[in-house]
């Protein structure tokens, strides 16, 4: 079902998402009652800056917010920002807030995005706000020690800002080659040995059982001693709230690949698992573009639109001095090739394959031109070896 043009809309999340989302529905021609909650007390605000331009200090959080306050006046929003949802009715339409207030809504837009999951322990660093990020980097620098605890992309982000700073980071991974389950054994090594030549302590194949004082114990009980400790174990979706609406909760709110959770309800963002018919399975992506272009794919599909959201993902990573882009969906591919440049120089663009069609695309230190065929392949569902043999063809 379609929400009409002064239908009450809500969206809960004043993410990235929750903003692409009501920004959308704004653009679309709704101009009905539209409510923009979360709660974190902030407006919408970016956060990939966090463990890189704010971590290292080169930006300040006031370059943070993702829009003036002017642009969101523009919008007329009933914000309520620091208000936490705790419930929906799905059958009376409602959002129960913690102050115990209900808002009403025709459609509903959930953009609640994820947690940091924790160690047991004495409470530890994470990456998740500005607070986060500039409480972490008051303990950085030279004659600091950090302990990192993930050396997934978050963690290696926070540890390459942290050495560049001077810290003496010890980075430590329970997989025997960290991020190789997303990009491959060849280039997780080579990813690895960019921290190493940096200076940090890598330790692959080395799991963490809890915070103590002082660092962390690991699984064998023996202990790292850090200053610092930043737990980079990845995140949790905020569904709890949603806890027995009806709505289908696995790793995320579940959807369809309209991004439809249930009539009138949609998911946005990093707590949406959708079916993504590109790639013909069901995908949750934690990633800043997806957020965007997710909102406001079910801000259109709320208002009758009605088009299945089929994107390719993309990321990106700045480690170093490597910049690293990435499309497609990598996770569990079956083959991995470098298709122009070396590991050794890091320098390069490696393709993935899952099943018989190109899967994904990652660049280490190429010219963003060079990645836009392998995309334009990706969004075509090209199969492996068209994809390959065309774009070695052109390449010779």
């Amino acid at each position: 079902m379609s929400v009409p043009p002064t239908g009450r809309v809500v969206v809960v999340g004043a993410s990235a998402a929750g903003l692409a989302a009501a920004e959308t529905l704004r653009r679309e021609g709704h101009i009905g009652p539209l409510t923009l909650m979360g709660d974190e007390p902030a407006a919408p605000y970016d956060r990939p800056p966090l463990s890189k331009e704010i971590l290292s200090g080169a930006w300040s959080p006031d370059r943070l917010p993702l829009r003036t306050p002017a642009d969101l006046d523009a919008l007329d929003l009933d914000a309520r920002y620091g208000h936490e949802a705790i419930g929906a009715d799905v059958a009376a339409r409602t959002v129960l807030l913690s102050d115990g207030s209900e808002v009403p809504y025709d459609g509903l837009i959930v953009a609640t995005g994820v947690r940091p999951r924790r160690l047991p322990g004495p409470p530890a660093h994470v990456l998740r706000t500005p607070d986060d990020a500039l409480a972490l980097k008051d303990r950085l620098g030279p004659g600091r020690t950090l302990a990192v605890v993930g050396a997934g992309f978050l963690g290696a982000e926070a540890a390459a800002v942290a050495a560049d700073l001077g810290t003496h980071v010890t980075l430590l991974e329970p997989a025997p080659v960290p991020l190789a389950h997303a990009v491959g054994e060849d280039v997780g090594r080579m990813l690895a040995q960019a921290h190493v030549d940096h200076g940090v302590d890598l330790r692959t194949g080395t799991g963490v059982s809890e915070i103590v004082p002082g660092g962390v114990r690991l699984d064998d009980g023996s202990t790292v001693q850090a200053d610092t400790v930043l737990v980079a174990v990845g995140s949790r979706p905020n569904t709890e709230w949603l806890t027995g609406s009806g709505l289908g909760l696995d790793d995320g709110l579940v959807c369809d690949a309209y991004c439809t959770a249930a009539p009138g309800v949609y998911g946005a963002g990093d707590v949406a698992r959708w079916h993504n018919p590109l790639f013909g399975t069901s995908m949750r992506i934690e990633h800043r573009t997806n957020a965007a272009e997710q909102g406001m794919a079910a801000a259109r599909n709320l208002l009758g639109a009605q088009r299945p959201f089929a994107p390719v993902p993309y990321f990106w990573s700045d480690q170093y001095d490597m910049k690293i882009r990435a499309y497609g969906y990598l996770r569990g591919h079956d083959e991995m090739r470098i298709a122009e440049g070396s590991l050794e120089q890091r320098k390069f663009t490696a393709v993935y394959r899952t099943g018989d069609h190109l899967a994904g695309v990652l660049t280490v230190g190429m010219p963003p031109k060079s990645i836009r065929p392998w995309q334009q392949a990706l969004a075509a569902r090209r199969p492996w070896r068209q994809a390959v043999s065309l774009l070695e063809g052109a390449a010779a």
